[in-house]
């Protein structure tokens, strides 16, 4: 841990401060000195958030997690800035902050940022279905596909995908359970975590959050949303989208099958970019986590199904 002075990147504070993955409690201390100067160092308690698979997550509180003005403080995993515009992530959350739409960040520091804890309960699969779906059964685990085959993929994705016409939206592109909030009280979701945030398809990042529903440590595709499930969530998605630009509100059928055989397609392209985001993190990240099987299960559900979806039409 080191220390320093602070001063300000852009509108966003900034201190001088490393915080060592390994023994993080000094650090925590010396960044929650200047955001939270009225705790007592002896009084802090800190509770480690264990689903994330990029980064460590530590919340920061007095009293009550739930109560006490909590402070999450997310130290970045090693080599991560690989992949992950760490500038762009700021700015998301300050325009989304803005709108009201996520939580206010704090500050920055060496190797992360603090930002305000969002109460609430993360969604489950139990929450995220009903009635809850079986579990998947295992299947042999295939090779990681070579680079030739991968990068043959990816120029098939580009080519198909390039010609659906999924309008261009401001994506999270990270949806899983564990990044959103629902809060019972005042009735209200919301979107936590802005990493991967930017302009995106829009089809990508619903087909993502499908993908999200079969989970991380134990991936479980049979929790992937049932088509009718699908067509349901579609419908309120696009009478919601249709609102917020001003366009009368009626779906029809047409509307949503046309978006449902995006989705499924662009599911595709989610498999494939944590597939290769899983092997990135197998070589660099310290985190305790199989990313060889994650990558495996991706590419495995992607080939699985990539024959299916190619094939659906938007007719």
């Amino acid at each position: 841990m080191e220390g320093g002075s602070k001063c300000t990147r852009g509108q966003l504070l900034h201190l001088d401060v490393c915080v060592d993955e390994q023994k993080p409690r000094g650090g925590v201390l010396e960044l929650l000195g200047r955001l939270r100067p009225q705790w007592k160092p002896q009084d802090i308690k800190m509770k480690v958030f264990t689903e994330g698979i990029t980064n460590q997550l530590m919340g920061c509180f007095v009293g009550s997690l739930q109560e006490s003005g909590a402070v999450l403080v997310r130290v970045y995993g090693r080599m991560t800035e690989l992949y992950v515009d760490r500038e762009r992530e700021v700015e998301m959350f300050q325009i989304l902050h803005s709108h009201n739409c996520g939580p206010q960040i704090y500050c920055s520091f060496r190797n992360g940022i603090c930002y305000e804890f969002v109460r609430g309960t993360v969604l489950d699969d139990t929450l995220l279905t009903q009635p809850a779906i079986y579990r998947y059964l295992s299947k042999l685990l295939q090779e990681i596909p070579s680079i030739e085959t991968l990068s043959d993929e990816m120029e098939t994705l580009k080519r198909h995908l390039s010609q659906i016409g999924s309008p261009t939206v401001l994506c999270h592109n990270d949806l899983l359970t564990k990044n959103i909030i629902f809060d019972n009280k005042e009735g209200m979701v919301r979107f936590i975590d802005y990493e991967y945030a930017d302009f995106n398809y829009q089809a990508f990042d619903i087909g993502n959050h499908f993908n999200e529903f079969a989970g991380t440590s134990d991936t479980d595709y049979s929790l992937y949303p049932r088509p009718e499930l699908q067509r349901d969530w579609l419908t309120a998605y696009l009478e919601s989208y249709k609102h917020s630009v001003g366009l009368e509100a009626t779906v029809t059928e047409l509307e949503v099958q046309k978006l449902y055989v995006q989705v499924c397609k662009f599911s595709l392209a989610s498999n494939f970019l944590w597939g290769l985001w899983a092997i990135l993190q197998a070589r660099y990240s310290s985190i305790d986590f199989d990313f060889e099987r994650y990558a495996i299960t991706r590419f495995d559900y992607y080939f699985e199904k990539k024959e299916e979806y190619f094939g659906l039409t938007l007719s």
